[in-house]
């Protein structure tokens, strides 16, 4: 027997409509390329993006067609976001930070129609615009007067005219749940980046569970600054979840630096923010060295990469800013775990709390999750034991875009390439990727651990563990170390800073001091290329 309940498909149109109907007068503010703070609420953000979904149709935008966007945080990212999707395209955010030719590769492997972009990357798009093949339209976010002019850029079209030559009269289709709403692209740092194509069901699912106070924890009384962009795996479903729960939205452009960024939560009352660690460390960098303190700032959200320990005690201890580690990747929509507390865990000290507080977390609802060994089998949730991680749930990929069949899967669960342990109480621990295992003599050492006690000396303002080759071991530990600026340490005060915290034989072999440390386009430690600037690099042996 069925369930006699209404049959309403899970659609992002639906979010927008509700943040319109019941929290109307809600801000949505914005720090524009032009220079200025622009503010208005969610109503205009409803009524522009009827008005775009007009001028998507006007474009002649094929059903289910692809629109690409180079664009940082902003409200008119947003009304792309709701007109796109909502009327029945997809959209393609691409990643401005990757290099040309991958930016290229990926407007023609989704087969992109128009390509909206913030004039920051103007000399990006002049660049690709003779060389994208399926591009009619080019579109600039910008202000009419501000309109720049470019012979190498056909059909330079004004996002402010498009839409203000179109009526806000549109009636969100009834879409089939199932059909597709973004694609995002992994960052590709090695081979070309792969599609990952959500529905409008995927999404909603995944913005209920972002919502949820063990996950996220978005409320109508929170103020949310997502410092991660919404070209990378949308934001993490803030943008979705602001509509969902009608929250003040703060976006802050392209003033992504420590200072821009602590001006703006102070001026807009920001109360969670949301980003990668590298981010959070200018920020910090910012605060400590000027003396500075958060006003309203309640907990931000860091994931992207394992957040040192380090960071976490700072924040918590010296600013009563309460960090919620999680994990994801853009295959999960990103969520898979978030660190929140359990009951037991409140009556703990400080110490105690930091350590649950290093882990990933826990699974939020609408993905499982487990650890294997190499030949498959499961292994044990003791906290102990690492392997493989594998997931599924509601909002995991079954395939990549354009590929067929579900060859990558295992077993019906999608391995995702990292080493982890997960305790008996579901905190999962990321101990690497499984590429970055350093292997000596046939055991593993994780680099996360050995960058994270790295990460906790005061000289230090990045580290990066890789294995160097070694005669007798095969792999030896290579700690390569970027100073803060006039800090100093030698490689033996380094090496000692080890004593008691790891097993002795953990301990790396050298120290490498560099000057920087590469980073990819999310803001990730480039490993590779590490390995590749020391491939040669002989470790002492005495």
């Amino acid at each position: 027997m069925n369930g006699q309940m209404m049959q309403l498909p899970l659609l992002t149109s639906s979010l927008l409509v509700h943040a319109q109907r019941h929290h109307s007068d809600q801000e949505i503010v914005s720090r524009r390329v032009e220079g200025d703070v622009h503010r208005y609420t969610y109503a205009d953000l409803a009524r522009r993006a009827r008005q775009l979904a007009n001028a998507v149709a006007a474009l002649d935008v094929t059903e289910g067609g692809r629109v690409a966007t180079l664009a940082w945080n902003g409200y008119r990212h947003m009304e792309l976001y709701y007109a796109v999707s909502g009327s029945g395209r997809v959209l393609n955010t691409i990643n401005p930070r990757l290099h040309a030719d991958q930016v290229t590769y990926i407007a023609d492997h989704a087969e992109n129609e128009v390509l909206f972009f913030d004039i920051t990357f103007l000399p990006l798009v002049e660049s690709i615009a003779d060389r994208v093949s399926t591009v009619r339209h080019f579109v600039a976010l910008i202000d009419k007067d501000k309109m720049p002019s470019s012979s190498r850029i056909p059909n330079l079209l004004c996002y402010e005219d498009l839409v203000e030559a179109q009526s806000a009269s549109y009636d969100w289709p009834m879409l089939d749940e199932q059909t597709a709403a973004t694609l995002c692209y992994t960052s590709g740092t090695t081979g070309n980046p792969k599609g990952v194509l959500y529905s409008h069901r995927s999404t909603l699912l995944h913005t209920f569970a972002a919502a949820l106070p063990d996950s996220l924890g978005c409320s109508a009384a929170d103020v949310i600054l997502p410092v991660v962009p919404m070209f990378h795996v949308n934001a993490w479903g803030l943008p979705y979840a602001a509509c969902m729960t009608g929250a003040k939205l703060v976006m802050p452009g392209a003033g992504l630096d420590g200072k821009s960024l602590y001006e703006l939560f102070e001026a807009e009352g920001v109360t969670m923010a949301a980003g990668v660690p590298t981010v959070w460390q200018g920020l910090l960098n910012h605060v400590q060295s000027n003396g500075l303190k958060f006003s309203t700032m309640r907990r931000t959200v860091i994931g992207g990469s394992a957040c040192p320990p380090a960071m976490v005690r700072t924040f918590e201890q010296d600013y009563n800013v309460h960090v919620v580690h999680a994990w994801g990747m853009t295959e999960l929509s990103p969520l898979g775990t978030v660190c929140a507390f359990k009951a037991k865990h409140l009556a703990q000290n400080a110490e105690q709390r930091q350590a649950v507080q290093a882990k990933q977390g826990r699974a939020v609802f609408g993905v499982d999750m487990k650890i294997v060994s190499p030949d498959g089998a499961e292994l044990p949730c003791d906290g102990v034991q690492t392997g493989d991680l594998l997931v599924r749930g509601h909002w995991v990929v079954s395939r990549y875009f354009k590929e067929e069949g579900e060859g990558h899967l295992q077993d019906g669960w999608f391995p995702t390439g990292d080493v982890a342990k997960i305790d008996p109480d579901g905190y999962m621990q990321i101990t690497d990727r499984s590429k970055d295992v350093i292997k000596s003599g046939g055991e593993w050492i994780g680099s996360i651990d050995l960058e994270n006690i790295a990460m906790a000396h005061p000289a230090v303002a990045m580290a990066a563990c890789i294995a160097a080759k070694h005669p007798k071991w095969d792999e030896r530990p290579l700690l390569v170390v970027m100073l803060k600026p006039g800090a100093q340490v030698t490689r033996d005060e380094l090496l000692a800073f080890y004593d008691g915290k790891i097993a002795k034989w953990w301990t790396p072999d050298d120290v490498a001091f560099v000057d920087s440390i590469p980073l990819g386009a999310t803001g990730k430690m480039l490993k590779h290329r590490l390995r590749e600037q020391f491939k040669d690099y002989h470790l002492p042996t005495a």
